[in-house]
Parts: C-alpha cells; sequence; structure tokens
C-alpha cells in the first residue's frame, strides 16, 4: 500500500528540504573578512547560473501552460523580474549590476562568466527540469528551492505586514555588503526591491505547489526533484567555496 501525503504533511516536507537550504560558508561570505575578490567569484557565478536568467527560466515554465493562478503568478514575477514594474522600475539583474559597480566591479566582468564545474552542473540540471520535466516538477523547483530561503516557514506562516520604507532602509544599512565592504547604500535598490515584492508571495507559491502536487498525484516525485535540487545546490556552493579558497572547518 502506498502511502499518500496530506495536503498538510505534504507542506511540512516542503519546509523540511527548504530548511536545508544553508551552507557552511554563507557566515563567511556575510562577515567581515572576505575579500573584495573572493566575493568578486562568488557574485559572478550566482549572476551566470540564475540571477542573468531567472525571468528565462520562468518563462520555460509558463510556456508550459499551468493552470491560471499558477500562470498570473509567474507572469507577475517575470514582469518585476524584467521591469521593476512593481518596485523601482528597473530589471532586478540590472539592479545587481548596478550593486556590483558599487563595489568596484565592472559590468565587463559579468558578460562571459566561465562557470565552475559544480556551477554548470546546477544550472544544466535547473535548465533540464524546465525543458524535460511537467510544469510541477518546474515550479517547485524555481519558486520554492532557487527563490527560496531556510527561513520560508516562518515567511509563509507569518504574515507580517508590508514592511515601511523605513523597514526597508534599515535593513538595506544592516547589509552585510553595507556594514563590512562600505557600499554606497544608492547601490542597494536589488535588496530595497525584493523587499517591496517578495516576502509576501512565500505563502502564495507554497498554497498553489501544494494544492496542485496533491491533485495530479505527483507529491512524492515533487520532494524527489527538490532533494535532488538540493543536493546539487549545496555542491555548486561547495565549488564556489573551494574557488575562493575555504574550507569547511
Amino acid at each position: 500500500m502506498i502511502w499518500k501525503l496530506s495536503a498538510d504533511q505534504f507542506r511540512e516536507r516542503l519546509f523540511d528540504i527548504i530548511s536545508r537550504k544553508q551552507h557552511w560558508s554563507t557566515p563567511y561570505f556575510n562577515g567581515s573578512t572576505t575579500t573584495k575578490a573572493q566575493l568578486n567569484i562568488h557574485f559572478r557565478q550566482e549572476y551566470a547560473v540564475y540571477i542573468r536568467d531567472f525571468s528565462v527560466l520562468l518563462g520555460r515554465l509558463l510556456g508550459k501552460n499551468p493552470p491560471w493562478q499558477m500562470r498570473h503568478q509567474l507572469a507577475t514575477t517575470i514582469y518585476e523580474e524584467e521591469t521593476g514594474g512593481l518596485s523601482l522600475g528597473k530589471p532586478h539583474h540590472e539592479l545587481f549590476l548596478h550593486m556590483m559597480l558599487g563595489l568596484g566591479y565592472p559590468r565587463a566582468e559579468f558578460r562571459d562568466v566561465e562557470l565552475l564545474s559544480r556551477s554548470f552542473a546546477y544550472r544544466e540540471w535547473l535548465d533540464n527540469i524546465c525543458q524535460e520535466e511537467e510544469w510541477i516538477m518546474s515550479a517547485a523547483v524555481l519558486t520554492l528551492l532557487v527563490e527560496g530561503s531556510a527561513n520560508d516557514r516562518e515567511e509563509a506562516f507569518n504574515q507580517n505586514p508590508k514592511k515601511s520604507k523605513v523597514d526597508i532602509e534599515d535593513i538595506v544599512l544592516k547589509h552585510p555588503l553595507v556594514v563590512y565592504h562600505g557600499l554606497d547604500p544608492n547601490h542597494m535598490d536589488l535588496v530595497r526591491a525584493r523587499e517591496m515584492t517578495e516576502p509576501g508571495n512565500r505563502r502564495i507559491v507554497y498554497d498553489l505547489i501544494v494544492k496542485e502536487a496533491i491533485a495530479s498525484g505527483q507529491s512524492t516525485l515533487v520532494l524527489e526533484r527538490l532533494e535532488e535540487g538540493l543536493k546539487l545546490w549545496l555542491q555548486y556552493r561547495d565549488g564556489i567555496a573551494r574557488a575562493c579558497g575555504l574550507r569547511q572547518v
């Protein structure tokens, strides 16, 4: 007999997986001892693996014609990523490059990024999921794993009031790049845009994935794909850490 997960059980399994999206190198990259050269390696890989093309990956998923509620969510996210129309009026990848310029990294350094082997493996897997798998797999990977963080359980359940401009500026001023690397807050519009648009979406995407995966009987396969993606993400972060000369203690 195959045990069928209830919606609540499935949601908890999703949270359990995403809560493990933590890497041992993160405190180092968010700390005071990171060098500009190490940050450069880290950010170039992040940009080439998913920041630059995130809306392209979402577009491939949208083209699979998922149910209307998911199409609406995807179209809204693509609109914001490509235009900033719900926040500051600029594409998110452009805001990222503006942040990099503030750190002293010119745009030219991000044009032809050579992916590390594990970065390539993770990006190749994302491409394959979006091109070959059914839409529910692509949606779970992109909206939960790629966009999500270890704090998803708290953010999805605790519907905090929308952050004010004062709240967002406080977040900007406490950001590690500002505190430890002297980044001018004027270069931090990417953080502002994300704080304006993203936190309220976490509950919505979890509700949609749970509903559709349960209805289609694909909850087990969704969990398998997320576990597979998490393993590749951790390896991807291992590769960046190694390229930066970091070793786990």
